[in-house]
């Protein structure tokens, strides 16, 4: 069974005959290949390595893992069983610490799993089930957080945007670049400025490459240019994605995000989040309350195997960074759109 039915050039991931197969993101955009997994493990260590990255799409991939691992344990005697699975949970759940989405793809696993725990094989098909579940809202929010969010862009909007939000992303559509494709497929003109988005280069790798096999009109710039192309009135819109939204509003994205929130304020420039419910974090209070990530020093001292940096430099790198919430315009999610968001408004979308 595939598991991906999006109309789009891009299936990051995708469910067949009892694997899970994922878009190697590592090798793009000068190869193009799938990396199969067939347990808990593998998969845990596709997100760790960013084979598959982007909040949604950790989330969907672990979902699979789980559904992998009670596959792959389905013969075991109940105990054992418990004990593989949660053996499982946990290596999942230290893969990435920031991306909510990863969390709460793996507390709906449990809750399914809480149901079966008796019956391995029972526990296996429900499991496989509540993951092409998970899968299949995702890519269904990702159309309505695009039909939301493309109603505050203008035709003939250029819009700039960081990291990569789109099909590669998500279980397909995007979020802040499925808001740039439903505005297309309405009919909109719309272009994109994407920032390199260093030092990974999820934006000139990626995004750039995404938008490319849409044949959306995409200028590639370094993240440091964004200022300068604000202030020669060349971006009319901001819009990104998040890996965590705390309750207050506050939103964890790719390092570097936070700056254009700054600078879009200072040019009087919309600033736009696009993210679904699930990766708004209700028992976090505030940005200072999200933990970052810090990946490896190799990511900044060079790239591909090329290092640049001096040896013996100290090295810092978070993946991501806080932006406030006073700084967001609006927040696009599958329930509508909240302008200002504070916590009240966002308490109010999960009772919507």
């Amino acid at each position: 069974m595939n598991a991906s039915s999006d109309r789009t050039a891009v299936e990051a991931l995708r469910w067949r005959e009892g694997r899970l197969e994922l878009i190697d993101q590592r090798l793009l955009p000068s190869r193009f290949e799938y990396v199969r997994c067939t347990n808990a493990a593998e998969v845990a260590e596709a997100i760790r390595s960013m084979v598959v990255r982007g909040a949604p799409a950790i989330g969907c991939a672990a979902a699979f893992g789980i559904a992998l691992e009670a596959r792959r344990r389905q013969d075991l005697r109940p105990r054992e069983f418990h004990t593989a699975m949660e053996v499982a949970f946990k290596t999942l759940a230290a893969s990435r610490p920031t991306a909510v989405n990863l969390f709460w793809a793996l507390e709906q696993m449990r809750s399914a799993l809480t149901k079966h725990r008796d019956d391995p094989k029972s526990a296996a098909v429900r499991l496989t089930e509540v993951a092409l579940a998970i899968f299949q809202a995702d890519l269904e929010t990702n159309r309505a957080i695009g039909r939301a969010g493309m109603k505050h862009v203008p035709d003939g909007a250029r819009i700039l945007t960081h990291c990569n939000t789109g099909a590669l992303a998500t279980a397909g559509h995007g979020t802040a670049l499925g808001v740039v494709r439903s505005a297309r497929d309405a009919g909109k003109r719309v272009s994109v400025i994407v920032s390199e988005t260093r030092p990974y280069l999820q934006g000139a790798r990626l995004t750039a490459w995404e938008l490319i096999q849409e044949k959306i009109p995409v200028t590639l710039i370094t993240d440091n240019m964004a200022g300068h192309f604000m202030s020669q009135g060349k971006v009319d819109i901001v819009i990104v994605g998040a890996d965590r939204i705390a309750v207050n509003g506050d939103v964890a994205n790719k390092i570097g995000t936070y700056p254009l929130a700054v600078l879009a304020q200072r040019h009087r420039i919309p600033f736009y989040v696009a993210a679904p419910l699930s990766t708004i974090d209700l028992k976090t209070a505030n940005g200072k309350a999200i933990p970052i990530e810090e990946r490896s020093a190799s990511e900044v001292t060079g790239y591909a195997g090329v290092r640049w940096a001096p040896d013996g430099v100290a090295v810092a790198n978070p993946a991501f960074d806080i932006t406030p919430a006073k700084l967001v315009g609006a927040l696009f999610t599958e329930r509508g759109v909240i302008k200002r968001p504070n916590a009240a408004k966002i308490r109010g979308l999960f009772k919507r």
